[in-house]
């Protein structure tokens, strides 16, 4: 069941001079004028105006077709810490590349990918983006803090878009939203605001919250950074935290004994490639235990887990296609301000509710973008 959307909204983008503000040269040459009179007799102002503007758009189209050089196949590489089947990553991909085919850059066609994963092994991070740094991919797009962090060791030519990676600018990759130096550029994330927004949800469904377990890979800056974010959020709104970082797999079966010796009202679980490779065993963990727990993406919650809320995958990959595309046509990545998330998604699943014996306030369930029964 569709609800609409949560009402958040972006700054609205300055925009330049219309067309007709600036005004249009036309050539002072007398053949050209009289083809111009002879094509416009017969019309009335506003429609010599829109007939100009016609002309104006079809001389500027060649200029903008040159920027993307015709027979050319450009090279794109992919550098991903886990496998892609990872449901957030495959989604991110997918919008990537349909967003790419729409501006003109089609696999194979004139788009051929590098793509490279350490199949949740970091250590093999460093040389998968030394391999692609020397194929010489015309932008590498990097997904997880890790990745990011690895390209940027591995060249400062090849442009980099980075997705999930955290917030570029407190780890470290970039010198600035605005303006981020260097060859790279990307997506980053509200974290203070989505981890309160989390939290308001929680307390919402449990009005009684006093007590969050926060599990989240205490190995990866970008993860640590948000953990920190929503500790924080959480510290404002007076609800105790129960730290829980996991740096391998083995580590989960301790961060659910911590939670069966002392028991917190919910989870939240911050979401990368290792929580959520194991996002099986967090889900069955808070059923078995009758823990509420809240997630950062959708796809968990359509795997059984109850809350989420987050951006939108698939428009984060759409944001990093426009980036991906302005740099092929020739844009500098130092020259491109890092974007925000604009779609957000609040899922719900009351058949997971059902079975952790918690009634949902009504209103709430009225305020998700998808209700799974």
């Amino acid at each position: 069941m569709k609800r609409r959307a949560p009402q958040v909204r972006s700054s609205p983008r300055k925009r330049g001079p219309r067309a007709t503000e600036r005004g249009l040269w036309i050539p002072s040459i007398s053949a050209s004028t009289r083809v111009y009179d002879a094509l416009c007799a017969g019309m009335n102002g506003m429609e010599r105006r829109a007939f100009i503007t016609l002309l104006a758009a079809a001389a500027a189209w060649p200029l903008a077709a040159r920027a993307q050089q015709a027979g050319k196949t450009y090279r794109l590489g992919l550098l991903a810490i886990g496998p892609a089947a990872v449901v957030p990553l495959d989604e991110r991909r997918k919008t990537l590349l349909s967003g790419l085919a729409a501006r003109g850059f089609v696999e194979g066609q004139n788009l051929a990918l590098v793509q490279r994963s350490a199949d949740a092994h970091p250590e093999r991070l460093d040389g998968l983006a030394a391999e692609l740094a020397a194929a010489h991919v015309d932008v590498l797009v990097t997904f997880s803090y890790p990745a990011a962090l690895a390209a940027k060791k591995a060249t400062k030519d090849v442009p980099i878009v980075v997705v999930g990676a955290g917030d570029p600018v407190a780890t470290g990759l970039v010198d600035g939203l605005a303006r981020p130096g260097g060859n790279i550029t990307g997506v980053t994330e509200l974290s203070t605001e989505l981890s309160a927004k989390r939290l308001e949800i929680l307390r919402d469904a449990l009005p009684a919250l006093t007590r969050v377990a926060m599990l989240w890979n205490a190995a990866d800056l970008g993860m640590t950074l948000r953990f920190r974010s929503a500790e924080g959020a959480a510290r404002v709104l007076g609800i105790k935290v129960q730290t829980l970082g996991v740096r391998e797999p083995d580590d989960f079966d301790h961060a659910f004994a911590e939670m069966t010796r002392e028991r917190p009202d919910a989870i939240l679980m911050v979401s990368d490639v290792l929580t959520i490779l194991n996002r099986k065993r967090v889900v069955d963990f808070a059923s078995t235990n009758r823990l509420p727990t809240i997630y950062e993406t959708g796809a968990l919650v359509r795997d059984g887990g109850l809350m989420s809320y987050g951006p939108k995958q698939s428009a984060i990959g759409e944001i990093a296609a426009g980036l991906v595309a302005r740099i092929l046509r020739g844009a500098r990545p130092a020259d491109l301000p890092l974007e925000l998330p604009t779609h957000f998604e609040l899922l719900i699943n009351l058949k997971t509710a059902q079975g952790l014996g918690l009634a949902l306030p009504p209103t709430l369930v009225a305020r998700a973008d998808e209700v799974i029964e």
